[in-house]
């Protein structure tokens, strides 16, 4: 037994430098091995099709990814515009003869409860107010209707509405460049 170790150790020790893995007294990989590995990959057959497969299948489940993505961060900017408009209405009906600039009024309020709408020169919130069986007020690009706080009338029922572009991008191509998110609450003065 012990002249088959040594013969094993002999026949391991011009293979040390090639497989760093060979332990120094013991099992390790026999000698031509590393070669045979590396005529193996040259062989004809179908090991590389599952990787140029897998290149060409990648860029379309990439592209599904981002746009599942962009719409559930679509809904995500819907949801926060909602549920702003709904504070903002809120306040708005709370407030209604002490305000100057209603529609500013309601503007705040939604960017205070909805800090995930990006607002910037690309991206402005409109404000609507409706009276009731009055004509519409919509407010400028950042939020004013300054001198329309006379559309507010005690024990009238007023529709706050607000818009929101959205944008559905993967890789630089905007696939809904017109998409634009409505919110809108009608507020009931009892």
């Amino acid at each position: 037994m012990k002249m088959l170790n040594e013969l094993h150790r002999r026949a391991i020790a011009p293979v040390r430098g090639l497989n760093r893995l060979a332990p120094p007294g013991g099992v390790g990989v026999r000698p031509g091995t590393l070669a045979r590995r590396v005529c193996a990959r040259f062989r004809p057959g179908d090991n590389g099709n599952a990787l140029v497969e897998f290149a060409l299948v990648l860029p379309v489940l990439m592209m599904c990814l981002t746009g599942v993505l962009s719409f559930g961060l679509s809904m995500v900017n819907y949801e926060a515009l909602n549920h702003g408009v709904a504070l903002g209405a809120d306040y708005l009906v709370a407030n209604r003869l002490q305000t100057t600039d209603p529609c500013i009024d309601v503007w705040n309020k939604l960017t205070a409860a909805a800090p995930t709408l990006v607002i910037n020169a690309n991206n402005a919130i409109y404000i609507t107010l409706t009276p009731q069986g009055g004509t519409a007020v919509t407010s400028d690009a950042t939020g004013s209707c300054k001198g329309s706080q006379t559309i507010l009338q005690q024990g009238s029922n007023i529709t706050v509405s607000a818009t929101y572009p959205c944008g559905w991008g993967a890789f630089g191509w905007n696939f809904a460049s017109g998409c634009v998110l409505t919110g809108t609450v009608t507020e009931y003065e009892f």
